[in-house]
């Protein structure tokens, strides 16, 4: 007994050291050859028709772009008040900050309270008074891909193109000029609703740019969309803020009018990827694909070898073992 153990242990010692080489039979089963086919078409179509067509894995890519983000807004407003009688107003009046940024914001509604002056308070009031300070901070990653430059402004020897043209997605794709109301309706809502209590719109230009078709076919798209809707009730919507206006009377005395500022917030946002074919994702992608068709033959095997009603005929098949002196004895000096 001892030494048939050690026999079994020797034996299954040395069959570490034994080389399995693939052997290939031909089974006549129409399901598992059904099954295998469908699988392969199935991974030939996802590669070809996803991983390619749809998802462009034949082209490196680049999200990562820099912006520059110019705004100018034109137009005057009349407003008639008890308070500071007719007024007219400006870009310079109701556009903050006026030189145009990536974030402006127009008037559109306002409290005042005239003639404010400095006076004194007892002092339990300044400690008692509770502040509350809200930052929201915004931080953007830029750099340079494919050292591509594009413009959302059409490039033309017509001055007056800019002064008569209208955005529009099929015409006038290269015309980034908008009437406020259009901006609103394009986000789903009525500018007439948000001028009472104001609110924010989120203005996305997105740059989808496939270089093998060549630069020209890189276009912006616009999408518009209201950022002050919060799924919080305790976040009442709206945008609006506090800034005075400094005075001195005849006497020398200082004096200010307090306006409580209600109106729309405009956040310019510029998004974008650019791609372009190179070998390297293709071959990872190919090498991927080959990969997976190996697995295919890999499952087949096991239902064909482990789940099948002749399984065990098909392994006595697939699988038999070669001595060295069988193997040795096809070959003569």
């Amino acid at each position: 007994m001892c030494r048939m153990a050690g026999s079994i242990c020797q034996t299954r010692l040395l069959s570490l050291f034994d080389y399995k080489t693939e052997k290939y039979i031909v089974a006549k089963n129409k399901k598992v050859g059904i099954l295998y086919r469908l699988i392969q078409l199935s991974i030939i179509g996802y590669i070809i028709g996803w991983v390619f067509l749809s998802k462009k894995g034949y082209q490196e890519t680049d999200e990562a772009i820099q912006t520059s983000v110019i705004t100018k807004l034109k137009g005057v407003s009349v407003t008639n008040t008890s308070e500071s009688g007719v007024l007219v107003w400006g870009p310079e009046d109701y556009v903050i900050p006026p030189q145009g940024e990536a974030v402006l914001f127009v008037i559109t509604n306002f409290l005042e309270t005239p003639n404010q002056k400095l006076g004194y308070f007892p002092l339990y009031f300044i400690y008692n008074s509770p502040e509350h300070l809200c930052v929201n901070t915004e931080c953007a990653l830029t750099s340079v891909f494919f050292l591509i430059l594009r413009s959302n402004v059409l490039k033309t020897n017509d001055d007056s193109y800019l002064k008569k043209c209208r955005y529009d997605e099929e015409l006038h794709p290269y015309c980034p000029i908008f009437r406020l109301g259009e901006i609103t309706r394009r986000a789903g809502h009525n500018f007439q609703d948000m001028a009472a209590f104001g609110g924010s719109i989120g203005i996305m230009i997105e740059w989808d740019c496939d270089l093998d078709k060549g630069d020209s076919r890189c276009h912006p798209r616009y999408h518009f969309t209201r950022l002050d809707i919060s799924s919080d009730k305790t976040v009442a919507m709206g945008f609006n803020f506090r800034h005075t206006r400094y005075y001195k009377n005849e006497a020398g005395e200082s004096y200010r009018s307090l306006f409580k500022v209600y109106g729309v917030r405009f956040n310019i946002m510029v998004n974008g990827k650019a791609g372009k074919f190179s070998i390297i994702p293709t071959a990872i992608n190919v090498g991927s694909g080959l990969a997976l068709m190996g697995a295919v033959t890999f499952f087949c095997d096991m239902v064909l070898l482990y789940l099948m009603k002749k399984s065990t005929s098909y392994r006595e098949r697939k699988y038999e073992g070669s001595g060295y002196e069988s193997i040795c004895s096809n070959f003569t000096p």
